[in-house]
């Protein structure tokens, strides 16, 4: 039953729950912090919370809540003013409102008000009508309705669910509703009274229910907000508390793992905790154990069979070594979980059998003997196998290879371990185990090539090759497995820009944005020394040849600023300003190894007094020598001065730019570009008593060639002229 409340000077607790069936698992965090935050920023928009209002969620896999602190029950009046039209407009002679102030007055709900009642204001033009209103604020079962109703509304359901209602439950009106799950409960309390709220085709109560299984009664009643964890727990048996029950079971986890053995770690997995969290309402961790022999298997392979199957938390030794001891949290807390312990083991068993068997029977056949099969795997309708591509990313390797051999970077050895990687490192795709797990492709291709024989080097190649798989992720560990991913990267970008697949807007569906990302980082990170432009020209090449329709037009300048677009966010991400970036970036990013140390040097250099000024004077030579005609051969006369100054800076720039040369030549490119600070002083004094555009010809080109000397040697390592 709902009561009056209690007046708006009265802050008390709020209380909403959706009662509902078992949410989904991997979205319910997001659901619960969605509908929390949601039904908060709904009641603050309104006026109905205090000053130091603030929220708690909740969420179990049966229930999202929300207590909100400091809520009104009913909003402060509010002040309106709004301005209606021109006095000439809206009154007659007589001072009584026209049609077009009677239709404007009805439009805005202030029929009520007549000629007399509208205020009088002069805005130096005109005199302007105005109605100055009060507004009553909003109750709190008005306002807390509405809120409701938007955040469920916005809540981020990955998909909705049709059902019908129980006829004894439903409104008028109501028999089919839209939700993620079925709902079977509303409870909202304000203080110690329900608030008549409704939901989903539900009246709102202050009853729930507990664990389904544990509860001390069916239905629970909470008398007040501040009752609820506690009612849940001691007589539901739920943590509602989804942050609470998430430590109780990491807690959980480290304890009963250190009671098998002092050695023994949990292998941590925040997804999978979060995912566990959302399945249990009141977490008991047990510990169980499967046949050692099965630890013949990989572990990536019983590990991802007990985590994403089972969602089991694997054992590690102190070694690292995955243990045969696991542990389950579950939902249940009997007296005796033998019971439990013994139906995990046994259903864990076959799942465990099933990987060691497709381990065996894959090694059976060697990667090379697959190769065939690749040409009856589609890679994409106009790009053709995987057959076909395996043999691009060979070529394109093989090219990499060999100027990397060439420059003395990897031996004649590694240029022959990449040709073996590149040949056989998609091969594992048509394995069992693959077919089962395709998270494992490239660790199985690992383990497979070393047991057909293969050096280590090109066994970890097949599962570097992927990496870096995300921001963050680890780089291949050597050069062999360096150069695979970057050519399987750059013919998966060029492949798909000469087929016109850029990504547009959002949409990204092969991921190149990522790919892109990776041939940066393994660029930028290896010390390959290697020319962007001189790889993109050979990706290009191994389609060439080929009956592929591909249109390359204006697709690899396309693909060019496609990778300088995600240079530019990675430096960004690291802090540096548009203008630094743009001034490095601007003069070339064909050497990524390089860019990153051009760009340190601008930033030491803009910290420097001078960097300004020299900017700046470097920017406006820049616009004297695009307006000028200067032959390119046209070389310096000394002989030609006549103004103290352009000889000062003349000899300035004789023992600063040598300097700064050197320096270049060397690499240090910050010395090199904080060299050039010397010439502040003797660039100012020529540009303040040196007329460039003189009108005698000789002598108006030697001063610009003087000038183009100094542009060019201040713009060798960055574009001074982006910092100005």
């Amino acid at each position: 039953m709902s009561t009056t409340l209690n007046s708006a000077e009265v802050g008390q607790d709020l209380l909403i729950e959706i009662l509902a069936e078992e949410l989904p698992p991997k979205a319910l965090k997001t659901l619960g912090e969605a509908f929390a935050k949601g039904l908060f920023d709904g009641l603050v928009s309104q006026g109905l919370t205090l000053a130091d209002a603030r929220f708690e969620g909740f969420a179990t896999p049966r229930r999202l809540a929300v207590r909100v602190h400091g809520v009104r029950a009913q909003a402060s009046d509010k002040a309106l003013e709004q301005k209606l039209m021109p006095l000439a407009v809206g009154l007659d002679a007589a001072g009584e409102p026209t049609p077009a102030l009677t239709k404007k007055l009805t439009a805005l709900g202030l029929s009520h008000l007549k000629g007399s009642d509208l205020v009088r204001i002069e805005d130096g033009k005109q005199v302007n009508l105005w109605a100055k209103t009060q507004q009553a604020g909003v109750s709190l079962a008005e306002g807390a309705q509405k809120a409701l109703n938007d955040s469920l509304k916005a809540l981020p359901i990955p998909k909705l669910m049709s059902y019908q209602l129980h006829r004894d439950c439903a409104l008028p009106g109501w028999s089919s509703v839209h939700f993620v799950r079925p709902v079977h409960g509303l409870l909202a309390l304000y203080g110690t009274e329900v608030l008549a709220l409704s939901a989903l085709g539900l009246h709102a109560t202050n009853h729930t229910q507990g664990h389904r299984f544990e509860a001390l009664k069916p239905s629970l009643t909470i008398a007040k907000p501040g009752d609820y964890e506690a009612v849940l727990l001691q007589e539901g048996r739920v943590m509602a508390s989804f942050e609470a029950r998430r430590e109780s079971i990491r807690h959980q986890l480290k304890s009963v793992a250190h009671s098998l053995a002092a050695s023994l770690s949990v292998l941590e997995d925040e997804a999978l905790l979060d995912e566990v969290c959302a399945l249990v309402e009141h977490p008991n961790v047990l510990a169980c154990q499967f046949d050692p022999e099965f630890l013949s298997v990989p572990p990536q392979c019983l590990i991802l069979t007990m985590k994403a199957n089972q969602k089991y938390f694997p054992l590690m030794d102190k070694r690292g070594q995955l243990s045969h001891h696991f542990l389950v949290v579950s939902n249940i807390s009997p007296m005796d979980a033998s019971a439990v312990i013994e139906g995990n083991e046994r259903v864990v068993r076959p799942r465990l059998a099933d990987a060691q068997f497709f381990f065996k029977q894959d090694q059976k056949k060697t990667l090379l003997s697959r190769v065939p099969a690749l040409g009856q795997v589609v890679y994409h309708q106009k790009l053709g196998t995987q057959a076909e591509r395996s043999l691009r990313v060979c070529a394109l390797a093989d090219l990499i290879a060999r100027d990397l051999t060439a420059a003395g970077v990897i031996t004649a050895e590694q240029r022959t371990w990449v040709n073996e990687a590149a040949r056989v490192a998609k091969v594992d795709l048509l394995t069992d185990m693959v077919g089962e797990f395709p998270e494992l492709q490239g660790t199985m291709g690992n383990y497979y090539a070393l047991h057909d024989g293969y050096a280590l080097s090109v066994a970890q190649a097949i599962e570097d090759h992927y990496k870096p798989r995300f921001a963050g992720d680890d780089l291949p560990r050597d050069r062999v497995g360096q150069i695979l991913a970057l050519a399987d990267k750059l013919e998966v970008l060029v492949g798909l820009f000469g087929i016109g697949q850029q990504p547009t807007g959002d949409k990204d569906p092969y991921a190149l944005r990522r790919q892109a990302l990776g041939v940066i980082r393994l660029l930028m990170a290896n010390g390959l020394n290697l020319s962007l432009s001189t790889l993109l020209q050979q990706a290009q090449s191994v389609f060439d040849g080929t009956t592929l329709a591909l249109n390359w037009g204006e697709s690899m300048a396309q693909l060019l600023a496609f990778v300088g677009e995600r240079l530019t966010g990675v430096f960004k991400d690291a802090g540096l300003s548009s203008a630094q970036i743009d001034a490095v970036l601007s003069l070339s990013f064909d050497r990524l190894d390089d860019v990153d140390k051009r760009l340190e040097a601008v930033k030491q250099f803009a910290l420097m007094p001078e960097a300004s000024a020299l900017a700046g004077a470097n920017k406006r030579i820049g616009n004297i020598l695009k307006k000028s005609t200067l032959p390119t051969a046209l070389t310096l006369q000394v002989a030609l001065f006549q103004e103290e100054a352009e000889r000062a800076l003349f000899d300035a720039m004789a023992v600063s730019l040598a300097r700064s040369q050197a320096l270049f030549e060397q690499g240090q490119y910050a010395p090199s570009l904080a060299s050039l600070a010397e010439l502040k002083v003797p660039v100012d004094r020529f540009f303040e008593h040196v007329m460039v555009n003189a009108p005698d010809p000789a002598l108006r080109d030697n001063r610009l060639a003087l000038l183009r000397e100094l542009y060019t040697a201040m713009n060798r390592v960055a574009d001074l002229s982006r910092l100005a």
